[in-house]
């Protein structure tokens, strides 16, 4: 028998509220913007990244009025979109019901039920007593968090600084009732595991075009960043800057972000962004790369890989030390080391939109995780990559070289 969406949510509310005491307790105490004051570290980062939306409801409720999508939107649906669900955010119970196949992922109600446990990975809802939906907001992890489909597809643990690479942001975007029909095409356009930070800004109160035509990026993934300082492909500042610029410009949080190099000048009050930077930052700094899956890899053709990365190839010409990276190598510390796109066979286009128009060398840890590769997702396979260098350097390698050398990407 399956168990419809009115039982579910029934269900679902009942469960919520016998856990209330524990979990929303802990956290009001523990989340940001909840009154009470927050100690800096990785546990509140934590809680930041996954929880804190920084006011952005303005923007996805008050704005684009998605909270009137959403609540006609059937998980199944959800998860085509690349939305995902954390596992450990469910009672046992209703984990039993999905594995028995009695829950019913084409109800909308569900999808609300979902948000009332804090389910769905990067979205918070607030629905009333009366079953309305009547507020949505986003968090860090919609886009860098995904879950390892350890339930169901979509459906699982969370994973942390890793690349929802599913996440169809531009079709969830254009869903909204208040944009035009060019606007909703130009972001449907972007496609699965795609998003471009440089076409739009919201101030708060209406949304500023920034730049034309959309040139969408691919969603990095934000692990293994200790020690490489700059996570954007054109490492326009620090960590932090980029966090902000983010979450105010971007998700829409309340708070201020200047940079007079990109002309662009945000300033709200109170500021809810600003205080948790710190703490975000501990958190991004804590996640760890995947490690790789020995079981997939050839030891002997990735240890050629290695002695052709550190000679034939020259990749560690750029790609240096730990986190493979030559961006915090330049002569002035905090400033860091770039490169103009020609000197990587880079199209120039998103470069020239940024503060410094040219690119940071990627680092390399946990590749294998997340193709495609490139700011524009231009090479859809590790051999791709090689393939783009050996051109653009004419190094005249083999077939087999080339072979070891996706091995050994495969490896970090």
């Amino acid at each position: 028998m399956r168990l419809v969406g009115g039982a579910l949510v029934v269900f679902l509310g009942a469960m919520a509220y016998a856990i209330s005491g524990d979990l929303a307790g802990a956290r009001a105490q523990g989340r940001p913007g909840a009154g009470s004051p927050r100690a800096i570290g990785v546990p509140d980062g934590r809680e930041i990244f996954r929880f804190d939306t920084f006011g952005d409801e303005q923007f996805w409720t008050g704005f684009l009025r998605m909270h009137e999508v959403i609540a006609t939107v059937a998980p199944e649906t959800a998860l085509a979109v690349g939305l995902k669900v954390d596992v450990e955010a469910l009672p046992p119970e209703v984990v039993a019901a999905i594995q028995a196949g009695e829950v019913d992922l084409e109800d909308p109600a569900v999808t609300l039920a979902l948000l009332q446990l804090d389910a769905v990975v990067g979205v918070k809802g607030t629905v009333s007593p009366a079953g309305t939906l009547t507020s949505v907001g986003i968090t860090c992890a919609l886009c860098h968090s995904t879950v390892d489909d350890s339930l169901a597809p979509g459906i699982g643990r969370r994973l942390d600084g890793w690349a929802n690479t599913d996440l169809d942001v531009g079709t969830i975007v254009s869903l909204s009732p208040v944009l035009d029909e060019a606007t909703k095409a130009e972001f449907r356009a972007w496609g699965p595991g795609k998003y471009d930070p440089r076409h739009h800004a919201f101030d708060g109160t209406s949304l500023i075009p920034l730049n034309s035509p959309s040139l969408p990026i691919v969603i990095p993934p934000i692990y293994g960043l200790r020690g490489v300082e700059f996570e954007t492909f054109t490492a326009d500042g620090p960590m932090s800057y980029w966090n902000s610029y983010v979450g105010v410009g971007q998700m829409g949080g309340q708070g201020s972000f200047s940079d007079p190099r990109i002309g662009l000048s945000i300033q709200q009050s109170p500021d809810l962004v600003t205080p948790k930077l710190r703490a975000l930052l501990d958190y991004q700094l804590s996640l760890h790369p995947p490690r790789p899956r020995m079981s997939t890899l050839d030891p002997a053709a990735a240890a050629r890989g290695r002695r052709l990365f550190r000679r034939e190839a020259r990749c560690a010409t750029c790609h240096q030390g730990p986190s493979f990276t030559d961006v915090t190598s330049g002569p002035e510390r905090g400033v860091p080391l770039l490169h103009e796109p020609a000197e990587v066979g880079m199209d120039p286009a998103y470069a020239e939109r940024s503060a410094t128009g040219r690119y940071r060398t990627t680092p390399l840890r946990g590749l294998l995780q997340h193709p495609p590769y490139f700011h524009d997702g231009s090479a859809e396979t590790l051999l791709d990559v090689v393939d783009h260098y050996d051109r653009l350097f004419g190094l005249g390698l083999t077939d087999a070289q080339k072979a070891d050398l996706v091995e050994y990407l495969k490896s970090l």
